[in-house]
């Protein structure tokens, strides 16, 4: 499957796709590698200008393999506007599962596309940040990114 590495602010991005589009978007402690591809090279481009604060929305095509519910917990996280964040019990409520606050953690934690699908706009009901995968520093970085760039 064709992979890059890119450098970020918030450290190296390894960045997978396949045919479809983006497989899977996370840190990694491997070395950079420019991409090799046309799908590769617009992901580092527009993640890019997301990290100079001049992208607001993604347009990638995305190829992610999940359940059911996952997917439309993935697809929710879709939903949520730059420099917005919303609560877990929120996200629950929009896709129709009000009661599944913590499966929807769980499916969030299993997000293949950091970033990109923006589970770090998801806080906790009190308005702590909680459970990111990338960890806590980041979750925290990119949220004050995008309000620095939104001006909120």
């Amino acid at each position: 499957m064709p992979f890059c590495v890119m450098d970020s602010p918030v450290g190296h991005l390894l960045i997978e796709a396949d045919e479809q589009g983006l497989t899977a978007l996370d840190r990694t402690d491997k070395p950079l590698s420019p991409p090799d591809t046309p799908l590769l090279t617009e992901a580092v481009h527009q993640l890019s200008a997301y990290f100079n604060g001049t992208l607001t929305d993604f347009d990638l095509p995305l190829h992610m393999t999940g359940t059911p519910f996952q997917l439309r917990c993935w697809q929710a996280l879709r939903t949520i506007p730059y420099g917005e964040t919303i609560s877990y019990g929120e996200q629950a409520r929009r896709i129709g599962s009000p009661r599944a606050t913590r499966a929807v953690g769980g499916a969030n934690h299993r997000n293949p596309i950091s970033i990109v699908v923006p589970c770090h706009r998801v806080i906790g009901a009190d308005g702590s940040l909680t459970g990111y995968g990338g960890g806590l520093g980041m979750k925290r970085w990119l949220l004050e990114h995008e309000q620095k760039h939104t001006g909120t």
